[in-house]
């Protein structure tokens, strides 16, 4: 508290400022203020101004300003709404600067950018019209900083035609215009026309134009135009500091190109959460969710804590391997610590569970979740699919519906497949017919390709065909894999026949479709056709990719490849095996005994001749 008998001295009330963090201890400084006379010093006014930033009593800051107002000075104006637009409460910036023009303020160059940069925080393309409006009326239109802020804010609020039709306006165009347009067509999915722009360039880019451009590659997966960007950067000498860093390593990563990925990576001179996760990320999009873990591993020894992306993409590693324990170990992870359970993390953990053959803990799991979205129930759906439960899975579906939440492409496939598991033909018909005409969503191929292999493992082989025939896309190796199956199973031979012609055109290269042509050939002894799929595979080039299992100990996961003899403890696995076949067997030997007793027992009680 200060005593108002005190007269403190310019330095010692710049400190007081400094030191306050309420704003009643600020009205008894803002009476000395006032006492002493110094309140147009700018020293101590650059100070208030800055209190102010950082509380949200705007009403105050306002009032203050009005009576230190100089009609020659924008300066404590602008400074403030500066300040508010740079805090956590942007909103207030734009509040400030209405209220201060209807008390006859003056915007000013200055002015304009700071309330753009606010509209542009909060998204408010509205009020970036508005204020687009009073700059035209102004006549401050072709100020270039003010050009800048009016690109920037269209193209970040969406408004890519308006940020587009102001560049082509602008006189004079440096790097921030450039990088503003390009930034705002990344964000609005325009990726050829980001590049496009800035093969267009006419000035060098800057790291801010880089990390845009570089995203824009890796979503289109243009991984030689990526190749040349990198090269630029080291030809104009950029630092390939930390941010520039992690957008080309996420560019290689989108790209699949994980050798280059992996070579930026560890060429940084810092890592972040960013870094890591990209890289973590990249290795399960590419299907090596052993290396990810191991990554996991390393991160955690390097002392970079994970967050709720980083876990969710562990989870989804665990998910791939059957990790189950590391599963668990990250459920227990993120309860100690005490982070958040967002949708992403509870879809993600619900998932994890699901395809680790948990359905129980994902279930649980999925009850306990206080924000649920469509993701989190379709990791549900598609678990009860997969588990066969498709009663269960129909059941909660309807729930879904009820508590109002809409289902996408992703929830009919899982129901779909639920359907298929389970034999559920009426209502994989029903929900199919329902997901056009009720919820207005256009099946894809997967919902076909699920439908055809409901029909076909239902032995309805027709309806399967004509169902292909009204597809409004070409039925793809997976669907005509599905009804060769179906027909296997069925043995209708004379329509596999019709099938094979579709498997066998130039385009197709996947292996698990030759093998099974070959199956079916062999299994009506028609070896001279194997031999001549065999040789069809051979000429392609097309090997089939070995079996392989994943199994966890101990916390370490172990992947086994079909004639693999690389793993240090072979011959132990090996052994046990051994005894494992051998009690199998005696095992085998005894129920054969016990039911050909029972064989025996009810034919004789049938009165049968057993000799």
């Amino acid at each position: 508290m200060i005593k108002k008998t005190t007269f403190p001295l310019k330095p010692a009330l710049l400190n007081l400022i400094g030191r306050c963090n309420n704003i009643k201890s600020f009205k008894e400084i803002h009476a000395h203020i006032v006492i002493t006379g110094i309140i147009q010093d700018s020293q101590v006014l650059s100070k208030i101004i800055d209190f102010f930033g950082s509380s949200n009593d705007m009403c105050y800051a306002h009032e203050i300003l009005k009576q230190i107002h100089n009609p020659l000075s924008s300066f404590p104006f602008n400074t403030l709404i500066a300040c508010y637009a740079g805090s956590k409460t942007p909103e207030l910036a734009i509040l400030v600067y209405k209220r201060m023009v209807g008390d006859g303020f003056l915007p000013d160059m200055y002015t304009f950018p700071v309330v753009l940069k606010s509209c542009t925080k909060i998204l408010g393309v509205g009020e970036g019209k508005q204020v687009h409006g009073v700059i035209v009326k102004m006549g401050l239109l072709f100020d270039l900083y003010v050009q800048n802020a009016l690109v920037h804010m269209y193209g970040v609020c969406g408004g890519c035609d308006d940020a587009g039709k102001l560049f082509d306006e602008m006189r004079r165009r440096d790097v921030v215009s450039w990088t503003g347009l390009i930034s705002g067509y990344v964000r609005g999915g325009l990726f050829r026309e980001a590049i496009t722009l800035f093969s267009n360039m006419d000035v060098e880019p800057n790291p801010a134009t880089l990390v845009s451009v570089l995203v824009a590659i890796g979503r289109l997966g243009y991984i030689m135009m990526g190749k040349v960007i990198h090269a630029l950067i080291f030809k104009c000498k950029f630092e390939l500091g930390l941010v520039v860093g992690n957008a080309l390593m996420d560019m290689y990563v989108k790209c699949e190109c994980l050798d280059d990925a992996k070579q930026v990576f560890y060429g940084l001179p810092q890592r972040d959460i960013v870094s890591w996760t990209s890289m973590i990320s990249g290795l399960v999009q590419c299907k090596r969710p052993k290396d990810a873990l191991e990554a996991f591993r390393s991160m955690q020894l390097s002392g970079v804590k994970p967050d709720n992306v980083m876990l969710a993409t562990v989870l989804s590693a665990c998910a791939s391997l059957g990790a189950l324990d590391y599963g668990r170990w990250v459920h227990e992870y993120i309860d100690r610590e005490g982070i958040e359970w967002d949708a992403h993390i509870g879809s993600a953990m619900v998932d994890m569970y699901a395809k680790c053959g948990s359905i129980t803990a994902a279930l649980r799991t999925f009850h306990g979740l206080r924000h649920k979205n469509v993701f989190s129930w379709n990791a549900l759906l598609g678990g009860l699919a997969i588990h066969g439960q498709g009663k269960e899975a129909l059941d909660h579906f309807r729930q879904m519906l009820r508590v109002g939440v809409s289902p996408n492409e992703v929830t009919f496939v899982a129901i779909l497949t639920a359907c298929c598991h389970s034999g559920l033909v009426e209502e994989g018909r029903r929900y199919f017919d329902r997901m056009t005409r009720v919820h207005n969503l256009v099946p894809r191929i997967e919902h076909y390709g699920c439908m055809v292999d409901l029909l076909g493992r239902a032995g309805l082989l027709d309806e399967a065909q004509d169902l292909i025939r009204t597809m409004p896309m070409q039925a793809d190796v997976f669907i005509w894999g599905s009804m060769l199956s179906a027909c296997k199973s069925h043995g209708d031979v004379k329509l596999s026949q019709k099938i094979l012609g579709h498997l066998l055109e130039p385009e197709s290269n996947d292996s698990g479709v030759y093998v099974l042509i070959s199956n079916i050939y062999a299994t009506n002894d028609r070896w001279q056709d194997v031999t001549r799929v065999r040789s069809l595979m051979k000429g392609k080039g097309i090997r089939k990719a070995p079996g392989s299992s994943v199994i966890e100990v101990n916390g370490k996961t172990h992947e086994f490849l079909v004639g693999d003899s690389n793993h240090p403890q072979l011959e132990e696995i090996h052994l046990v095996l051994d005894m494992l076949i051998k009690q199998v067997n005696l095992e085998g030997h005894a129920l054969h005994s016990v039911l050909h007793g029972l064989r025996y027992e009810e034919e004789g009680s049938r009165g049968l001749d057993l000799d």
